[in-house]
């Protein structure tokens, strides 16, 4: 065997590839689900859903509400709430320094936007919750929003329509963040005593205190495709029952087929869906 201990490991040339020949970023996407490589421009003009194998893509708030609302229609309200820290709470990076960091960034103060808006014509109270602000958690600020969103369809007698995408409570402001369920929950009940409709849109995640309160308490549920919904994770779950979940647990087609929701519906369709049952409240 010496004759292969004297072999040489061939040299290979390095690599480089110019810089004519490297794609610039944001151009391209790949699906999660399907593994195909989408074109950005494309996948925006198509809502942001794959075109091979409809898997909904999570958006920021903003591009929700531009898709849902009549163009130039939207009046925000509550802008300028932000998040204080309470609690001094500091992981590797201070809560502090987040909130100061992320509006930059993002371009809003919080996990949560609201205002009046038109449906096709029909006026409205709607909130969004954004993910890509610490996870869309819900703190003091959001919960406020939230409640404030109720008041208004209280006291405009106009719809309340709420988008959800939330990974839960946020730590950083710990018990005040819990809080916020029971404060939202009774927001909830004066619109409901009130006759005015409260429609929900599960997104992909609704979890934790989200689920727990204001989510799952709509007249009309509605949820996207394969949206995950529910209180704690399913590995969370299994560990603790020491069992297998069903396939597909806590998914939007396993809550439809269990009679949590109302009705799964494609992004696209979202406006059209919306614009019908407030059709039918008004009637």
């Amino acid at each position: 065997m010496v004759w292969f201990q004297n072999v040489k490991n061939p040299k290979l040339k390095s690599s480089k590839k110019s810089e004519q020949s490297q794609s610039p970023n944001g151009l391209w996407k790949k699906c999660p689900q399907c593994g195909e490589i989408l074109q950005d421009s494309k996948l925006e003009a198509n809502f942001h859903v794959c075109a091979y194998c409809q898997y909904h893509f999570r958006i920021n708030a903003a591009e929700r509400v531009q898709m849902l609302v009549d163009e130039d229609s939207f009046d925000r309200f509550g802008e300028k709430l932000k998040s204080s820290d309470p609690l001094e709470f500091k992981d590797k990076v201070s809560y502090k320094e987040r909130l100061e960091k992320l509006p930059q960034e993002l371009g809003t103060n919080e996990s949560f936007i609201a205002g009046r808006a038109l449906i096709n014509q029909i006026p409205v109270i709607l909130g969004v919750m954004d993910f890509t602000f610490m996870g869309g958690s819900m703190g003091v600020v959001t919960g406020e929003l939230v409640a404030q969103c109720m008041d208004l369809g209280v006291q405009e007698k106009k719809p309340v329509i709420i988008v959800t995408s939330s990974g839960g409570a946020r730590m950083q402001e710990g018990i005040l963040s819990l809080f916020q369920m029971a404060k939202v929950s009774g927001s909830r009940q004066k619109l409901k005593e009130s006759g005015n409709p409260y429609i929900v849109i599960l997104t992909d995640p609704t979890t934790g205190g989200c689920a727990a309160s204001f989510a799952m308490q709509g007249d009309i549920s509605f949820a996207e495709p394969g949206a995950l919904i529910g209180f704690a994770g399913p590995r969370v779950i299994e560990q603790t029952i020491r069992q297998s979940l069903p396939e597909g647990f806590q998914r939007s087609e396993f809550l439809l087929e269990h009679g949590f929701i109302d009705r799964i519906v494609h992004r696209k369709n979202l406006k059209t869906e919306l614009d019908f049952f407030l059709k039918m409240f008004q009637a």
